[in-house]
């Protein structure tokens, strides 16, 4: 488990004296060490001898010093009893989320707009965690090979540590949607070639599963954002060799998961007792690109060779069960009825070997509809299970533990080929899919004893999501499946 310990970059910052009182250009603090008599990771506080202004600088500290990053200028406090004002510590913010955004593969540099820090309760946390972010991508893409090593693993469990996941949630709140996605896709781009260095060097890593996840609880909804890099994923299984084919392995590794799980609740107080009524309200996993398109058809095979979700499953489960009175779903066992197509038809063929020189053959074909999903749910103690299954359109088989006859990859018109464009897919145009309401909006209620009533109580989600490759265009026999698990903690009051 990771510490929660990490370095307080905010509190040393604001900590300083007076850029007058200096007897040195800059001060500086160690953020990464590599062990004693080695070089270290550090950042340093620069003044400004022209205007009252300070840099801050990410350094290696060798026996000449190598500088990795630095910071716009910003303007000191002229108040003696704070370093940084508000506004100074927010431009330095901004300075750093705007870096982290300028490693994605896209050209264009967003804008960003953020709440005055003194606004956000906990601002140390954000700071914190947006220049951690930043050295963190610092460390891979401009490090020396021996630093790198050595730092990048203490930033990753600093990053993954209970206060600045917390932090995280409130980044992504006051970023917005928009910017979490690209600040997403930035740093699992810098995971995603860091876990291929590692692989070309034959090392290994263990990256949390998934690599970020959060949830929030308000009125009416639960909701759980999730991202992992398609490289961080565990295989379940393969075929083949994904390293004898380079452009393949290439572009299935620079792809990136990123789920939404929607939940919508109500508490009803009925005469016995309170039902606790939860439903689906969205469910979507998309397979995201972390590159451009013009560097994957460079490197990669095609922008249409990439994984597709095959099974979903979820477990909701109150932690505290002491008021839990029962458990139950409201889709019965599917049963489905077969829509069976019958043609009868008669041949005819003349043969001069026969008595009467004309040979008869009559058959039949029976045809069945399948739906490519199946949604199921079910119950075990007082967890409720939602799962979903995608199907083999031919032979009915579940795709996430299987994989294509030899006949079925070489067959062009198999139902994995063109998957993105057919008429018939059972994917979006992106990749993705997407369970919402309208469909899949069955529900599961807890009753639950009324001494429960003026009560938070929490709920627990856990889920795995499976991700399948088989060809679509591409020419090749090789499969695999991986698989995502995460758990995530909700809550609900009782009113």
């Amino acid at each position: 488990m990771a510490s929660c310990c990490y370095p307080d970059i905010l509190a040393w910052i604001q900590s300083l004296p007076p850029t007058s009182q200096w007897k040195q250009n800059s001060k500086s603090i160690c953020i990464c060490s590599s062990g004693l008599s080695q070089p270290s990771l550090n950042l340093s506080v620069v003044r400004n001898h022209v205007s009252p202004t300070i840099s801050l600088s990410i350094f290696a500290d060798f026996n000449l010093t190598v500088s990795l990053w630095t910071s716009k200028p910003v303007k000191t406090n002229s108040q003696p009893q704070k370093f940084l004002d508000n506004e100074a510590i927010s431009s330095f913010m901004i300075n750093f989320i705007q870096d982290v955004l300028s490693y994605s593969s896209d050209m264009c540099s967003p804008s960003v707009k953020l709440p005055r820090i003194g606004s956000v309760s906990n601002s140390k946390d954000i700071f914190n965690l947006s220049f951690l972010t930043l050295a963190f991508l610092v460390a891979i893409y401009e490090a020396p090979a021996d630093l790198r090593a050595a730092c990048l693993g203490g930033f990753k469990n600093q990053l993954t540590n209970c206060q600045l996941r917390a932090g995280t949630k409130s980044l992504m709140k006051i970023m917005g949607s928009n910017l979490e996605e690209q600040w997403m896709r930035s740093i699992n781009l810098a995971i995603t070639n860091w876990i291929v260095e590692l692989q070309d060097s034959h090392g290994t890593l263990r990256t949390p599963s998934p690599l970020f996840s959060y949830s929030f609880s308000t009125y009416g909804l639960w909701k759980v954002q999730l991202y992992c890099p398609v490289i961080a994923m565990d295989i379940e299984s393969s075929s083949g060799n994904p390293s004898a084919d380079e452009r393949l392995q290439f572009t299935l590794n620079y792809h990136q998961l990123e789920g939404v799980i929607q939940f919508n609740y109500k508490v009803i107080v009925q005469e016995n007792w309170i039902d606790v009524i939860v439903s689906t309200d969205n469910i979507r996993c998309d397979i995201i690109r972390l590159l451009n398109e013009t560097l994957m058809n460079e490197r990669g095979v095609s922008k249409d060779e990439k994984h597709f979700p095959s099974r979903i499953s979820l477990h909701l489960t109150p932690i505290l069960q002491t008021n839990i009175l029962s458990v139950s779903v409201s889709k019965s066992s599917h049963n489905p009825t077969r829509e069976i197509g019958i043609e009868k038809g008669i041949e005819t063929s003349f043969d001069p070997s026969s008595g009467l020189g004309l040979t008869l053959s009559a058959g039949e074909t029976v045809s069945t509809s399948l739906k490519p999903w199946k949604f199921e749910e079910s119950v075990y103690g007082y967890s409720g299970l939602l799962s979903w299954y995608l199907h083999d359109s031919v032979d009915g088989r579940e795709i996430f533990s299987s994989k294509p006859s030899m006949m079925a990859l070489i067959n062009p018109k198999a139902w994995f080929k063109d998957r993105y464009s057919s008429a018939y897919r059972p994917f979006t145009r992106q990749g993705g899919v997407i369970f919402a309401g309208d469909e899949y909006g069955n529900s599961v209620t807890w009753k639950v004893d009324k001494t429960a009533i003026g009560k938070t109580m929490e709920w627990e989600i856990r889920g795995s999501i499976w991700l399948t490759y088989w060809p679509n265009r591409y020419k090749t026999l090789y499969t695999e499946t991986r698989r995502l698990q995460f758990k995530e903690i909700l809550h609900l009051t009782i009113a």
